[in-house]
């Protein structure tokens, strides 16, 4: 018996019908609100104008803070892939019968508030934090460092939030590959490091480049560990947006801003689906 052609859309209905409302109109409002007016008087007028877009490139300020974006979601990127592929690899290798409750670990951050989690940096980096207390009680520092609020401090938050999203990427697409091809490897002379060299790493790229687009897409939107650990020159784009957009009220302006970003970020993913296929980020994520 046939199938009939609706019933698919029939089940895809309710989940299309959501990211439309939930994504598509918002967006289209942001989109729309980016070419409005703001009166003197604080009012937003309905027009169409590229005065908004103007104001962001006439002067290097936006432009730096988009840059300085970049810079960092780059940064945080790198330190990720380096902090998170060595765990991935060890969980992928490992034969304990307690895999599950370290990757449970591995998990649990995303079980407490990120605000919580980027907060108890505060204790830890502050002046009175424990870093300090420590650093001064055993003699080694007579005065307290200044770890806070600086780029360090921003990174640190920001690793500690997406550490766990490249670890699990990575180990998700390394549990694909077949343990076999290594030691087919090593049988015919590989060294270990050769067998990784020439095999593992080869085969877990669709993990790395799917957590590697992952963080550098987060790093890029969040406002939350500049806005609290960082100083008064280390805001990133989302900062902006979110002073303009609750701060002054200057919806057009914050508007105009996200559109950039969201057009940053855009040409991103199509330079990844160009080169690589956004089909790899679905393969990584297929068991074996």
């Amino acid at each position: 018996m046939q199938e009939k052609p609706w019933k698919p859309w029939a089940l895809l209905a309710p989940s299309i019908t959501a990211v439309f409302l939930l994504l598509v109109i918002p967006v289209c409002f942001i989109v729309v609100y980016s070419f409005w007016l703001r009166a003197p008087t604080g009012a937003d007028i309905p027009a169409f104008q590229f005065g908004n877009y103007q104001k962001f490139f006439a002067d290097f300020f936006y432009p730096g803070i988009l840059l300085r974006t970049i810079r960092v979601s780059l940064e945080t990127v790198a330190l990720c892939l380096v902090m998170g592929y060595i765990p991935a690899y060890f969980f992928y290798r490992s034969e304990t019968r307690h895999k599950a409750a370290l990757l449970l670990l591995i998990m649990l951050p995303f079980w407490i508030s990120f605000i919580i989690r980027t907060l108890s940096w505060i204790n830890i980096l502050g002046d009175t934090g424990l870093f300090n207390h420590a650093l001064m009680r055993i003699g080694i520092i007579s005065e307290p460092l200044g770890l806070l609020y600086n780029e360090g401090a921003v990174l640190l938050g920001l690793i500690q939030y997406l550490l766990p999203f490249m670890i699990l990427n990575v180990y998700v697409s390394l549990e694909g590959i077949d343990k076999n091809l290594l030691e087919a490897a090593r049988s015919l002379g590989c060294t270990e490091w050769q067998a990784f060299r020439e095999v593992t790493l080869p085969l877990s790229l669709p993990g790395v480049s799917a957590g590697c687009l992952l963080v550098f897409v987060l790093t890029a939107g969040t406002y939350l560990p500049p806005m609290i650990l960082g100083g008064p020159g280390n805001d990133m784009i989302a900062n902006l947006i979110f002073k303009r957009v609750i701060g002054t009220l200057d919806w057009p302006f914050g508007s105009a801003i996200s559109v950039i970003l969201l057009g940053l970020l855009c040409v991103i993913i199509y330079t990844y689906n160009r080169y690589l296929g956004i089909s790899q980020i679905f393969k990584s994520f297929q068991g074996n």
